[in-house]
Protein backbone atom coordinates (compact mmCIF):
# COMPACT_ATOMS: atom_id res chain seq x y z
CA UNK A 1 0.00 0.00 0.00
CA UNK A 2 1.17 3.74 -0.62
CA UNK A 3 1.93 5.81 1.95
CA UNK A 4 1.24 9.66 1.25
CA UNK A 5 2.68 12.08 3.20
CA UNK A 6 0.49 14.21 5.75
CA UNK A 7 2.01 17.43 3.38
CA UNK A 8 0.76 15.48 0.14
CA UNK A 9 -2.89 14.46 1.77
CA UNK A 10 -3.30 18.47 2.26
CA UNK A 11 -2.16 18.95 -1.47
CA UNK A 12 -4.76 16.59 -2.55
CA UNK A 13 -7.44 17.81 -0.32
CA UNK A 14 -7.18 21.22 -1.18
CA UNK A 15 -6.88 20.69 -4.51
CA UNK A 16 -10.10 18.71 -4.37
CA UNK A 17 -11.83 21.17 -2.51
CA UNK A 18 -11.11 24.10 -5.30
CA UNK A 19 -12.83 21.04 -8.10
CA UNK A 20 -15.60 21.02 -6.19
CA UNK A 21 -16.38 24.94 -5.88
CA UNK A 22 -15.92 24.79 -9.59
CA UNK A 23 -18.33 21.89 -9.73
CA UNK A 24 -20.55 23.99 -7.24
CA UNK A 25 -20.21 27.10 -9.64
CA UNK A 26 -21.36 24.87 -12.89
CA UNK A 27 -24.12 24.53 -11.15
CA UNK A 28 -25.07 27.79 -10.37
CA UNK A 29 -24.55 29.00 -13.76
CA UNK A 30 -26.92 26.62 -15.18
CA UNK A 31 -29.72 27.50 -12.89
CA UNK A 32 -28.37 31.74 -14.07
CA UNK A 33 -28.80 30.31 -18.16
CA UNK A 34 -32.36 31.50 -18.48
CA UNK A 35 -32.07 35.17 -17.20
CA UNK A 36 -28.62 35.63 -19.06
CA UNK A 37 -27.75 33.76 -21.93
CA UNK A 38 -24.61 34.89 -22.54
CA UNK A 39 -23.66 33.62 -18.93
CA UNK A 40 -20.17 31.52 -19.08
CA UNK A 41 -20.72 28.50 -17.80
CA UNK A 42 -18.10 25.79 -17.45
CA UNK A 43 -18.64 22.40 -19.42
CA UNK A 44 -18.70 19.30 -16.84
CA UNK A 45 -15.47 18.11 -19.09
CA UNK A 46 -13.42 21.15 -17.57
CA UNK A 47 -13.88 19.48 -14.17
CA UNK A 48 -12.51 15.81 -15.64
CA UNK A 49 -9.36 17.95 -17.58
CA UNK A 50 -8.48 19.37 -13.88
CA UNK A 51 -8.04 15.65 -12.83
CA UNK A 52 -4.81 15.77 -15.02
CA UNK A 53 -2.85 18.42 -12.62
CA UNK A 54 -3.51 15.56 -9.35
CA UNK A 55 -0.12 13.54 -10.35
CA UNK A 56 1.37 17.11 -9.70
CA UNK A 57 -0.09 17.71 -5.70
CA UNK A 58 2.41 15.05 -5.07
CA UNK A 59 5.73 16.07 -6.55
CA UNK A 60 6.13 19.17 -5.32
CA UNK A 61 8.61 18.44 -2.28
CA UNK A 62 10.40 16.28 -5.49
CA UNK A 63 10.47 19.37 -7.54
CA UNK A 64 12.33 20.83 -4.66
CA UNK A 65 8.78 23.66 -4.18
CA UNK A 66 6.94 24.11 -1.29
CA UNK A 67 4.00 22.12 -0.77
CA UNK A 68 0.75 23.85 0.04
CA UNK A 69 0.75 24.19 3.07
CA UNK A 70 3.83 24.03 4.13
CA UNK A 71 4.53 25.38 7.96
CA UNK A 72 7.89 26.90 6.92
CA UNK A 73 5.99 29.41 4.46
CA UNK A 74 4.18 32.03 6.31
CA UNK A 75 0.72 33.69 6.24
CA UNK A 76 1.90 36.54 4.96
CA UNK A 77 4.14 35.01 2.11
CA UNK A 78 1.62 32.99 0.86
CA UNK A 79 -1.83 35.04 0.96
CA UNK A 80 -1.20 38.76 1.82
CA UNK A 81 2.60 39.52 -0.65
CA UNK A 82 1.22 37.98 -3.38
CA UNK A 83 -2.83 38.94 -2.96
CA UNK A 84 -1.54 42.62 -2.95
CA UNK A 85 0.67 42.21 -6.07
CA UNK A 86 -2.49 40.95 -7.85
CA UNK A 87 -4.75 43.84 -6.74
CA UNK A 88 -1.87 46.39 -8.09
CA UNK A 89 -2.08 44.75 -11.75
CA UNK A 90 -5.70 44.33 -11.30
CA UNK A 91 -5.89 47.82 -10.61
CA UNK A 92 -3.51 48.81 -13.69
CA UNK A 93 -5.77 47.04 -15.98
CA UNK A 94 -8.31 48.86 -15.10
CA UNK A 95 -6.91 52.33 -15.20
CA UNK A 96 -5.68 51.30 -18.69
CA UNK A 97 -8.71 49.54 -20.42
CA UNK A 98 -11.39 50.54 -18.92
CA UNK A 99 -10.74 54.31 -17.60
CA UNK A 100 -8.52 55.35 -20.64
CA UNK A 101 -9.53 53.20 -23.70
CA UNK A 102 -13.22 52.38 -22.35
CA UNK A 103 -14.60 55.63 -20.51
CA UNK A 104 -17.93 55.20 -22.41
CA UNK A 105 -20.82 53.13 -20.44
CA UNK A 106 -21.11 49.67 -21.64
CA UNK A 107 -24.64 48.62 -22.49
CA UNK A 108 -24.34 45.16 -21.67
CA UNK A 109 -21.91 43.33 -19.88
CA UNK A 110 -18.65 42.31 -21.87
CA UNK A 111 -17.60 38.91 -22.36
CA UNK A 112 -15.03 38.88 -19.27
CA UNK A 113 -17.34 40.53 -17.02
CA UNK A 114 -20.42 38.38 -15.88
CA UNK A 115 -22.80 38.96 -13.29
CA UNK A 116 -22.71 38.88 -9.60
CA UNK A 117 -21.88 36.82 -7.41
CA UNK A 118 -21.86 34.18 -10.04
CA UNK A 119 -18.67 36.03 -11.19
CA UNK A 120 -16.96 34.89 -7.78
CA UNK A 121 -17.53 31.07 -9.11
CA UNK A 122 -16.40 31.46 -12.02
CA UNK A 123 -12.91 33.32 -11.96
CA UNK A 124 -11.99 31.65 -8.64
CA UNK A 125 -12.36 28.32 -10.51
CA UNK A 126 -10.83 30.21 -13.85
CA UNK A 127 -8.15 31.49 -11.84
CA UNK A 128 -7.92 27.54 -10.35
CA UNK A 129 -7.52 26.01 -14.10
CA UNK A 130 -4.75 28.68 -15.54
CA UNK A 131 -2.26 28.17 -12.63
CA UNK A 132 -2.60 24.64 -12.86
CA UNK A 133 -2.07 24.74 -16.79
CA UNK A 134 0.13 27.42 -16.25
CA UNK A 135 2.50 27.05 -13.49
CA UNK A 136 1.32 23.53 -11.45
CA UNK A 137 1.70 21.43 -14.49
CA UNK A 138 4.52 22.64 -16.04
CA UNK A 139 7.05 24.26 -13.79
CA UNK A 140 6.80 21.20 -11.50
CA UNK A 141 7.14 18.77 -14.15
CA UNK A 142 10.48 21.06 -15.27
CA UNK A 143 11.41 21.35 -11.77
CA UNK A 144 11.56 18.00 -10.65
CA UNK A 145 13.30 16.88 -14.48
CA UNK A 146 15.73 19.70 -13.27
CA UNK A 147 16.37 17.56 -9.83
CA UNK A 148 17.70 14.57 -11.36
CA UNK A 149 20.23 16.30 -14.12
CA UNK A 150 23.10 16.70 -13.06
CA UNK A 151 21.89 15.40 -9.47
CA UNK A 152 19.92 19.33 -9.01
CA UNK A 153 23.66 21.12 -9.97
CA UNK A 154 21.33 23.49 -12.81
CA UNK A 155 17.70 23.52 -11.15
CA UNK A 156 18.07 27.24 -11.05
CA UNK A 157 18.27 27.58 -14.90
CA UNK A 158 15.62 24.94 -15.67
CA UNK A 159 13.40 27.21 -12.89
CA UNK A 160 14.20 30.49 -14.92
CA UNK A 161 13.96 29.23 -18.29
CA UNK A 162 10.61 27.57 -17.48
CA UNK A 163 9.33 30.97 -15.23
CA UNK A 164 9.80 32.57 -18.69
CA UNK A 165 8.44 30.51 -21.10
CA UNK A 166 5.00 30.30 -18.94
CA UNK A 167 5.09 33.75 -18.20
CA UNK A 168 5.00 34.01 -21.80
CA UNK A 169 2.38 32.29 -22.68
CA UNK A 170 -0.64 34.32 -21.32
CA UNK A 171 0.35 37.61 -22.15
CA UNK A 172 0.80 36.14 -25.92
CA UNK A 173 -1.82 34.25 -26.43
CA UNK A 174 -3.95 37.13 -25.40
CA UNK A 175 -2.40 40.00 -27.59
CA UNK A 176 -5.33 41.22 -29.53
CA UNK A 177 -5.53 43.88 -32.88
CA UNK A 178 -4.59 47.10 -30.31
CA UNK A 179 -2.52 49.62 -30.63
CA UNK A 180 1.33 49.33 -30.30
CA UNK A 181 1.46 51.13 -26.83
CA UNK A 182 -1.68 48.92 -25.77
CA UNK A 183 -0.16 46.06 -26.76
CA UNK A 184 3.38 46.61 -25.55
CA UNK A 185 1.72 47.51 -22.27
CA UNK A 186 -0.55 43.95 -22.01
CA UNK A 187 2.70 41.79 -22.88
CA UNK A 188 4.67 43.94 -20.55
CA UNK A 189 2.33 43.92 -17.39
CA UNK A 190 0.82 40.09 -18.06
CA UNK A 191 4.95 38.70 -18.40
CA UNK A 192 5.88 40.60 -15.33
CA UNK A 193 2.49 39.39 -13.27
CA UNK A 194 3.42 35.58 -14.25
CA UNK A 195 6.45 36.07 -13.42
CA UNK A 196 6.35 37.26 -9.98
CA UNK A 197 3.45 33.82 -10.03
CA UNK A 198 6.21 32.28 -10.88
CA UNK A 199 8.62 33.35 -8.20
CA UNK A 200 5.88 32.79 -5.89
CA UNK A 201 4.96 29.33 -6.57
CA UNK A 202 9.05 28.47 -6.28
CA UNK A 203 9.01 29.98 -2.79
CA UNK A 204 5.84 29.97 -1.25
CA UNK A 205 3.97 27.07 -3.51
CA UNK A 206 0.92 26.92 -5.57
CA UNK A 207 -1.15 28.52 -3.16
CA UNK A 208 0.77 32.05 -3.46
CA UNK A 209 0.57 31.66 -6.78
CA UNK A 210 -2.79 30.96 -7.48
CA UNK A 211 -3.68 34.29 -4.70
CA UNK A 212 -1.37 36.88 -6.99
CA UNK A 213 -3.97 35.78 -9.97
CA UNK A 214 -7.26 36.16 -7.13
CA UNK A 215 -6.29 39.66 -6.49
CA UNK A 216 -5.36 40.59 -10.28
CA UNK A 217 -9.10 38.74 -10.81
CA UNK A 218 -11.14 40.58 -7.96
CA UNK A 219 -10.57 43.98 -9.22
CA UNK A 220 -10.33 43.17 -13.11
CA UNK A 221 -13.26 40.80 -13.28
CA UNK A 222 -15.81 40.66 -10.11
CA UNK A 223 -14.86 44.49 -8.78
CA UNK A 224 -15.35 46.04 -12.22
CA UNK A 225 -18.22 43.84 -13.15
CA UNK A 226 -20.14 45.10 -9.87
CA UNK A 227 -19.47 48.15 -11.03
CA UNK A 228 -20.47 47.74 -14.37
CA UNK A 229 -23.58 45.78 -13.94
CA UNK A 230 -25.03 47.74 -11.05
CA UNK A 231 -24.00 51.25 -11.77
CA UNK A 232 -23.48 52.10 -15.23
CA UNK A 233 -26.37 49.68 -16.66
CA UNK A 234 -28.50 50.93 -14.24
CA UNK A 235 -27.64 54.39 -15.20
Amino acid sequence: MIKIAIEERKNLYTYLLLLLFAGLGIYYGRTLEYLHPNVRVWDVLNIFIMFLGIPFVFLQSRAHLPNFWQKSISFKNRFVKPFLIGLVFGVLDVLVFKVMLHPQPYTELPPFLQPFPYSVFLYISGAFEVEVFYRLIPLTLILWLGSYFKKGKYLNYFFWVGAVLTSLREPLEQLGNETLAVMVYALSAGFLMNLSQAVFFRKAGFLSSFTVRLGHYLVWHILLGIYVEYYELLW
